[in-house]
């Protein structure tokens, strides 16, 4: 935002105000950590603000303050319709398209509403009044710490935003490993953490506290289900819906699956295809400049970042697999160049 329209949003958060936060289907910690993050701040500042998610997420996500007041969509429909239709203001988090949101984005789209997007991701659509978007940034959370310091409330930073800011942060940099972490990034982090964020039992609750079903799960992939085609630096798994129900799946038990693949020495592609809801969802990671957000822009109606993106399929997994695993070839390339 420029210094005019970080002065128009000042002035609109000045006094409270009727406020929705919606973030993407199927939400993971960036997504919940944002939405919560903004909330918690927005609260401070006297708004009535409510959080909607499209679906459920994940249960490892559901400790932070506020999450037990966040509406689901698809089981509080009506009681989200009202409340959209009557909000003056709009937080679009962690999406780039209302397609990303499904039905929830014909209400938001409805709505007269001031919009704002706060995202990371490639090519936002322009549907907000306002935009506070970068590619360069790590995560939302780290938009929505810059978005709080641009309204020059850093001194509202408490430990409940920060233990949401941070689980975002943390997520979606893969624990700091990515390549957009940044010196930006752990300057953040500290300034997180002196505001109360747990560091490490928040860690514990994402990534320490797994179930029984979900260990073996996990193990089932990597005995059974991977597949490496080093031909074309790629490996991937796939899991049927059956499968997923013989593990006695929990949404958030094959979180992070996809990147064992691209683990593997000189693999350069990875993807995960499961079956759920009725359709295939898609996942792709890459290293270099392999681009998975024009990948799966092309061929599985999604997209993402150049280096993480999504997508899904309405055909069924075998066709899926074999559609994926076909169009490698025409990639070989761009999979085997230097950088």
């Amino acid at each position: 935002m420029n210094p005019t329209e970080v002065k128009k949003v000042k002035a609109l958060l000045s006094k409270p105000k009727n406020s929705v936060i919606v973030t993407h289907w199927s939400p993971d910690g960036d997504a919940i950590g944002s939405s919560l993050g903004l909330y918690n701040y927005l609260v401070k500042k006297d708004h009535n603000v409510t959080v909607i998610t499209p679906n459920d997420y994940p249960s490892f996500l559901d400790w932070m303050k506020g999450e037990k007041k966040i509406l689901d969509f698809q089981k509080k429909g009506s009681a989200a319709k009202k409340l959209v239709a009557k909000a003056d203001l709009i937080f679009c988090l962690d999406f780039n398209s209302l397609k990303r949101i499904d039905k929830l984005g014909d209400e938001v789209s409805a709505s007269s509403a001031i919009k704002f997007i706060i995202d990371h991701h490639l090519q936002p659509e322009d549907f907000a009044d306002y935009m506070l978007h970068s590619v360069a940034a790590c995560s939302t959370c780290e938009l929505i710490y810059d978005f709080i310091s641009l309204m020059g409330d850093k001194k509202l930073l408490d430990k409940d935003i920060a233990n949401c800011l941070y689980t975002g942060i943390m997520t979606d940099t893969g624990s700091f490993r990515f390549p957009s972490t940044t010196a930006k990034t752990h300057l953040i982090l500290s300034d997180l953490i002196k505001a109360g964020a747990e560091n490490a039992a928040i860690h514990n609750r994402i990534y320490d506290d797994n179930t029984e079903s979900k260990l073996k799960l996990l193990g089932f992939c990597l005995n059974e289900k991977l597949r490496v085609l080093p031909e074309y630096r790629t490996a991937f798994f796939s899991l049927s819906a059956e499968e997923l129900k013989r593990f006695d799946y929990k949404k958030g038990d094959t979180e992070g699956v996809v990147n064992y693949a691209l683990s593997i020495a000189g693999i350069r592609f990875a993807a995960f295809l499961v079956e759920r809801d009725g359709i295939i969802k898609t996942s792709f990671r890459s290293k270099g400049s392999f681009d998975v957000n024009k990948f799966a822009r092309a061929h599985f109606s999604g997209g993402g970042h150049a280096n993480a993106a999504g997508g899904m399929s309405e055909l069924s997994l075998p066709k899926t697999i074999d559609k994926f695993v076909s169009l490698l070839p025409q990639y070989e390339k761009q999979l085997h160049a230097k950088k």
